[in-house]
């Protein structure tokens, strides 16, 4: 079931499944129970051997697409020690990571600011060079970060013409989308091309049982060509037994009886949603730790069904109401 399988028509290969490092490569960050998976073990040297733990079971578990960031901390530099530490083949794994924001946290759980954000040329140079030393030679796919149509990254005829330069030596240019336009940015960022030649030919956006409105934008994208990364599937842990909110406990009473009938657990149960989407090429768990890496995996195995959609379709939110939860989750 995770078998590799074509990006789209980028030339990539990816599984079904794969693994980001947001919650991996630094101390602090929003998803629910981040502080309890990492055990308060905030050592530089320890993170990098947790890391290599959790990115070892995705491996032996069949995973062979990596996400990382320039602002996921030290993401880069603990996959490409990894990658390298490990002999891993270069034909092995595709590895994908994004340029745009600045990771400012200074390892720290609390700051005043985690990430600054800043689409300019000056920050895009900087960030390719780091993101070449730490990952050695493996990236194949070189993404914008929360592209949005106020940062004028889709207009920036300096930085387009760069990203058109990479994409001309053969690195795949994505970008990725956060907020409640993310259909608009996405249906813009097709249009985008230099030199008559499209810019973009992958995204990576926030698809899940309760922020689904993407979806047509991203059945179009799938139509022209675009590798498909799903990311955030289990809402940073709001579509899992780890959200308190008791306003939640009937949505996550139904998840629990689908999980239950279909024999999987409610993790596995809303990333096989996902992973179900006919336009989904990759779907990433966000796992912290080994035992989430496994249960994770068990949803390329789920037997999604009609009955299972029919059930769950009255979880979704508007997509206002989904991003002003998201933007009150607690760095933790």
């Amino acid at each position: 079931m995770m078998r590799l399988r074509p990006f789209g028509a980028t030339g990539l290969w990816v599984t079904p499944l794969g693994l980001g490092l947001a919650a991996l490569g630094r101390p602090g960050y929003i998803n629910l129970g981040h502080a309890a998976d990492l055990n308060g073990e905030y050592d530089i040297a320890a993170m990098r051997d947790h890391t290599h733990r959790v990115l070892d079971e995705a491996r032996r578990l069949g995973v062979r697409y990596f996400d990382a960031a320039r602002s996921y901390g030290r993401a880069e530099e603990f996959l490409g020690s990894w990658l390298a530490e490990r002999e891993i083949p270069l034909s092995e794994v595709t590895v994908g990571s994004k340029w745009g924001y600045t990771y400012t946290a200074d390892w720290q759980v609390e700051a005043d600011k985690h990430e600054v954000k800043d689409h300019s040329l000056p920050v895009l140079q900087r960030q390719w060079q780091e993101t070449q030393a730490n990952l050695n030679g493996y990236l194949g796919l070189y993404q914008v970060h929360s592209a949005t149509l106020d940062s004028g990254v889709l207009d920036n005829q300096a930085v387009l013409s760069e990203l058109a330069r990479l994409k001309g030596e053969g690195i795949v240019i994505g970008l990725t989308l956060s907020g409640a336009n993310q259909a608009e940015v996405l249906r813009r960022g097709l249009d985008v091309q230099v030199d008559g030649r499209r810019i973009f030919d992958a995204v990576q956006a926030t698809w899940n049982l309760l922020e689904p409105s993407v979806g047509p934008a991203l059945s179009e994208a799938r139509l022209a060509g675009m590798g498909i990364i799903i990311k955030e599937a289990l809402a940073n842990g709001r579509l899992t037994p780890r959200n308190p909110d008791p306003a939640f406990a009937g949505q996550l009473n139904r998840l629990q009886q689908e999980a239950d009938r279909l024999s999987t657990t409610v993790d596995a149960l809303a990333l096989a949603a996902a992973l179900a989407q006919p336009w989904a090429d990759v779907v990433l768990s966000g796992a912290a730790v080994v035992e989430q890496v496994r249960s994770n995996a068990a949803a390329v195995e789920v037997q999604w069904d009609d009955e299972a959609a029919a059930q769950l379709a009255g979880l979704a939110e508007t997509p206002t109401e989904y991003w002003t939860k998201r933007s009150q989750l607690a760095w933790n």
